[in-house]
């Protein structure tokens, strides 16, 4: 009984945490539909506005990462893994091709023209690597049929993911708590986005391996 709490509190948890990342995405993305150069983010980056591929690889960024984050939905609950596998397999590979076709590249060029200086670029190239990598790695380990493998990569794959969430979350913090100048907390808020994220992926998986 109490392992089945445990599972239901867990469960109850994730998803919300999912609504609520979802919905913070959701508002971002309503905020760049009108396409205004002015808006949000682009306040920063009107020095860029001008190259081509960059504003590009933003809009399809922004409006397909969105899909990246609600495949976590189906991707990991036991029950619709054994009761809905068509649909866990379907959105697995929506989210594989989202990422190794489209995000990948557009991510790349992102990564090139961020701003700060080369640590922030580097914390966005390592970023965007390491979540082609790993979820590369999660597709063939389940083509191979590795499926301890394949979880953990997707796990982690995803904790890369979520820092579209953390990123924005760990700004808002150092913003409160600290006064340090723009660029160097855009520097910092680089790294903080996605390290810890994976840091926590790993010891989750060692605990779940463990079990």
């Amino acid at each position: 009984m109490p392992a089945l709490l445990f599972d239901l509190l867990k469960t109850i948890l994730v998803y919300t945490l999912l609504c609520i990342a979802t919905s913070l995405m959701a508002s971002i993305i309503i905020q760049y539909s009108s396409f205004d150069e002015q808006v949000a983010f682009l306040q920063y980056k009107q020095g860029y506005l001008h190259i081509t591929s960059w504003k590009i690889a933003f809009y399809i960024h922004v409006f397909t990462s969105i899909f990246c984050l609600i495949a976590g939905f189906t991707q990991f609950p036991r029950s619709i893994q054994k009761e809905f596998p068509r649909v866990h397999r379907f959105i697995g590979k929506v989210y594989v091709f989202n990422i190794l076709v489209i995000n990948f590249p557009a991510a790349l060029i992102m990564a090139y023209y961020a701003n700060g200086m080369l640590p922030t670029k580097a914390a966005f190239l390592i970023l965007d690597c390491l979540w082609f990598w790993f979820t590369l790695k999660a597709f063939l380990d389940i083509k191979n049929k590795n499926i301890r493998s394949h979880e953990n990569n997707m796990i982690r794959s995803y904790a890369l993911t979520f820092s579209a969430i953390t990123l924005r979350t760990w700004k808002l913090i150092l913003t409160a708590t600290t006064s340090i100048d723009p660029e160097s907390l855009y520097m910092i808020n680089a790294w903080l986005g996605f390290v810890p994220n994976l840091l926590l992926a790993e010891y989750y998986i060692r605990l779940k391996n463990k079990k």
